[in-house]
């Protein structure tokens, strides 16, 4: 099936292309079959989307909140009603199954775009009363124009979670989604076009990291929105800094999850699975070092493997499917590296460690067990489906090992003891955490990390102010007075 869009970019309202771009080949994961060829930005098509961006942002920021906002909750509509085909081109894009996409990608962007929808129309200042009749009054002001860059996991939900804020405060965008999983983004500009977004608002190009080292580094550029990997986010970092942009950063992370033996098992298993290999563990937050207490190690390892077993391994586009193949064949031959590197190191396999037979780019859920903090698998991101368990004794011991990590992307803790639960994500240092669950990420709530792991937060009410800035203005109702 090919999904070969009109043109490669969207800009000013309208789908725009320029051959003369690099080649971006479009490749399903499932088959390894080009179902798309799209080309990179030129340097034309760059200056054209910004300028587009830079034209319509007065007057987006100068319609009401209430306006903006009606936009953006008809784009979450029509995001609902087209779910199924957006969830089919995710598949394609990302090779993710369809039973994930239908309930995972689109859905939540759409909840980002309505959340932020709704929120619009309450953007305020507030007055600050002082002695003697004078006062203060703040008013919330847009950035300017924004640039979103994204990652190739979550491609659509991704446009969205920048997009929206971005938007709901007055700004307008120019996003660049990853090269490996373009197509996505071109609907969620289409649609809020649709939704009544006027032109120029919401624009996409495609490209290589030249591509967002240039639009980082533009003088019409106010801010940088950035998901990707801790190397990617220093570069950014760094040209954002230069030029004194506002920047947020949603980064990697190697994020602990802690199950202590009086867990219930049978959820303990579930979030270890969610965290490791949902989206075949291409998911930034996933608990990939799981620290299990040694008096139900056994049988923790017994059941993941039974229940691992069971998973349904084939083509994402069947809905009886639930493990896909990995995005990439470079991202496969990674994370086989590896699984290599945790044989040679020591650690016991458990489950999976194979690439499997055929086309496309799957391999089977992978466990170590036996791990040890120095060992690579248990260090370094993999972004892939392979878990490390890890031993542990006592809890002062196991909150020392799980915060010695450069990344604080997110953590979890399984207990039927919550006042112990309590006491341990106090103690961890992340920025998202979980009792008794895992990667869960409603739209209402905060998203992202310390550390190496981000900079800002994602989502909620705080997201407002990443993407708007206050102005004082003093008001004298007396004579002014100087010494001479």
């Amino acid at each position: 099936m090919k999904f070969q869009p009109i043109a490669s970019h969207f800009i000013n309202g309208e789908y725009v292309e320029d051959t003369a771009g690099e080649h971006i080949d479009v490749i399903y994961p499932a088959t390894g079959e080009v179902i798309a060829r799209l080309h990179s930005a030129t340097p034309a098509i760059i200056d054209q989307a910004l300028n587009a961006a830079k034209a319509a942002q007065a007057e987006w920021a100068a319609m009401s909140g209430t306006e903006r906002g009606r936009v953006l909750r008809r784009a979450a509509d029509i995001m609902r009603e087209r779910n199924r085909e957006l969830s089919i081109l995710e598949t394609h894009d990302t090779g993710k199954p369809l039973q994930e996409t239908l309930v995972a990608d689109a859905t939540s962007g759409a909840d980002a775009l309505e959340y932020f929808g709704g929120l619009a129309g309450s953007l305020t200042g507030e007055h600050i009363p002082l002695g003697g009749g004078d006062f203060v009054y703040t008013i919330r002001e847009a950035l300017g124009v924004c640039v979103g860059i994204g990652a190739w996991n979550y491609p659509t939900q991704i446009a969205c979670w920048k997009g929206a804020p971005a938007l709901t405060c007055g700004n307008t965008m120019v996003f660049k989604p990853s090269e490996t999983t373009p197509l996505s983004a071109l609907k969620v500009a289409e649609i809020l076009i649709d939704a009544g977004a006027p032109k120029g608002v919401y624009n996409v190009v495609q490209g290589y990291g030249n591509v967002g080292a240039s639009l980082i580094t533009d003088d019409r550029v106010a801010k940088v929105s950035l998901t990707g990997s801790v190397p990617t986010g220093r570069k950014v970092y760094a040209a954002a800094a230069d030029g004194m942009k506002h920047v947020t950063m949603e980064l990697g992370g190697k994020s602990p999850m802690i199950v202590f033996d009086d867990a219930n098992i049978e959820n303990a298993v579930s979030g270890a699975i969610l965290g490791n290999f949902y989206s075949s563990g291409q998911v930034c937050s996933n608990g990939t070092r799981v620290f299990v207490q040694k008096g139900i190690k056994e049988a923790f390892l017994t059941r993941l493997s039974e229940r691992l077993a069971t998973a349904k391994i084939g083509d994402p586009l069947n809905e009886d499917v639930n493990f896909g193949p990995m995005v990439s064949e470079n991202q496969m031959n990674i994370v086989l590296g590896y699984i290599a590197k945790g044989k040679d190191e020591g650690a016991r396999l458990v489950h999976g460690g194979e690439p499997i037979d055929g086309d496309g780019f799957y391999l089977h859920p992978t466990v170590f067990a036996d791990v040890t903090d120095d060992m690579a698998i248990a260090r370094e991101e993999i972004f892939g489906p392979v878990m490390s368990v890890l031993d542990f004794d006592a809890e002062e011991e196991v909150m020392t090992r799980a915060n010695n990590t450069e990344f604080g992307l997110a953590a979890g803790v399984f207990t039927n003891d919550l006042t112990r639960a309590h006491r341990i994500v106090a103690g961890f240092e992340a920025g998202t955490c979980y009792i008794n669950t895992y990667n869960l990420a409603p739209v209402e709530a905060p998203f992202g990390g310390s550390k190496m792991s981000g900079v800002g937060r994602e989502n909620s009410k705080l997201a407002i102010n990443h993407f708007s800035e206050m102005k004082t203005v003093y008001v004298s109702m007396n004579d002014v007075e100087a010494p001479y």
